[in-house]
């Protein structure tokens, strides 16, 4: 009887991660199959792009596949591994990808105009709003820690592919609405951007800092204390990463008016 049991569970925690990573594989060949079909039409595609891509999904599976997820079940440091993998760094480096440039460097003119206008429509700019992409995010963290949901997530297959897809989602809207690396139409400033970001990674931070003083239901002091730790540290080192790249792009964007502006100084000088 116990073996059996052991089997049943085996079997389910196999088919679950099965079912949490089959969406992230199918994902990789459809960006391998999209960068084979612009090369062969168009010109060479970044080959960096193609390794962050596959970088970003392969830290996608290894939280929902393998020795973390199994461990994650169990001991919420390795959860909060899960976490970091999933819903920060896979995203990041996914975003850094440019999917959605090679989509439209793939598809015919028809397609491509359709595409804009679904771009363009409410439900996609209610999601790319900075506000509402940081509520999903961060939001969604502080209603999965600080509620009975991570433990109800734990009992339910169900609510925790729900719960994993609704933290890389999130994530993925959250990082792409901050750094524009593909083309959208709903770009704010950059001054706006990094006042919501601030505002957003300071939600993060106080949530690690509060899941360390009040352990989420059903953990352990001990294992709230390092979960948070890493949640802390760990997120403040992707974080840092955002930062830097906004940063970069905001002195991009503001360069050509400050060469402009040296020439009129230079030309006025010179009168």
């Amino acid at each position: 009887m116990h073996t059996n049991h052991h089997m049943e569970v085996l079997m389910g925690n196999l088919t679950l991660q099965l079912l949490l990573a089959m969406p992230f594989v199918l994902l990789l060949v459809i960006y391998l199959v999209l960068v084979v079909i612009t090369i062969h039409r168009y010109k060479t595609w970044p080959v960096y792009r193609v390794v962050l891509w596959f970088v970003g999904v392969s830290c996608a599976i290894g939280a929902v596949a393998g020795p973390i997820a199994v461990h994650g079940h169990m001991y919420f440091n390795v959860h909060m591994i899960g976490h970091l993998l999933l819903g920060m760094l896979a995203p990041l480096l996914m975003v850094l990808a440019a999917p959605l440039t090679l989509v439209f460097r793939t598809i015919n003119v028809r397609t491509a105009r359709t595409l804009s206008k679904i771009l363009r429509t409410a439900p996609i700019r209610f999601i790319n709003n900075l506000i509402i992409a940081s509520l999903l995010n961060v939001g969604g963290l502080w209603v999965l820690y600080t509620s009975s949901l991570y433990n109800s997530m734990q009992q339910s297959i169900l609510l925790h592919v729900v719960v994993h897809f609704h933290v890389f989602l999130a994530g993925f809207a959250f990082t792409s609405a901050f750094i524009n690396i593909d083309p959208t139409p709903h770009r704010t400033s950059f001054a706006y951007r990094a006042m919501v970001l601030v505002l957003a990674l300071t939600g993060h931070n106080i949530l690690s800092k509060y899941i360390y003083a009040y352990p989420p239901q059903g953990i352990s002091a001990n294992q709230a204390e390092s979960g948070a730790i890493l949640m802390y540290y760990g997120g403040d080192a992707i974080d840092l990463i955002l930062i830097i790249i906004l940063c970069f792009q905001w002195y991009k964007a503001t360069r050509p008016q400050r060469m402009v502006n040296n020439q009129n100084n230079h030309s006025f000088q010179t009168k």
